[in-house]
């Protein structure tokens, strides 16, 4: 790393910490003794998002938290799981070194996520996602709830 002040080639790190999804260093110049701040971010390759009609988009986290958000109005679910929600996604899409993922990928991960969550914010999310046209629709889908949760229930029960 050079230094802003003398140009000198070689610092040494003093602090380093994270700062919102970035490694904050601090470092002194061995030839001038300044200090100054670096940020270092991790680079993911652009991951487009393709769209039910065939178009592509880039991903969009803060498009994914607003839709997510609709979906959890008034309920007990709170920003930091809805971040999390957010990262597990990015994160699942980098680790597989994807650069393009479906809309309906991402809506079932995000459906899985409200599943564990908060029932009404899934029935939320999916009657927007799943573009629900009648009440029987809405039915089937707190049926299948309903049904998983009972599964659940009963698997946790016979552990």
């Amino acid at each position: 790393m050079k230094c802003p002040f003398c140009g000198f080639e070689e610092t040494k790190v003093i602090d380093s910490r994270s700062v919102e999804r970035k490694k904050r260093r601090r470092r002194a110049c061995i030839n001038c003794g300044n200090r100054f701040n670096t940020y270092e971010i991790v680079e993911r390759p652009l991951l487009m998002v393709a769209k039910k009609d065939g178009t592509f988009e880039p991903f969009d986290r803060e498009k994914l938290i607003r839709g997510i958000f609709n979906a959890i109005k008034k309920r007990p679910v709170n920003a930091e799981q809805v971040n999390m929600i957010v990262d597990d996604i990015e994160n699942t899409c980098s680790g597989s070194s994807l650069c393009q993922i479906s809309s309906d990928e991402i809506g079932n991960l995000i459906l899985e996520h409200l599943r564990k969550i908060d029932p009404v914010a899934y029935i939320r999310f999916a009657s927007v996602y799943k573009d629900f046209a009648d009440v029987e629709s809405f039915i089937s889908a707190i049926s299948e709830l309903d049904n998983c949760n009972k599964e659940k229930c009963t698997n946790q029960a016979e552990k």
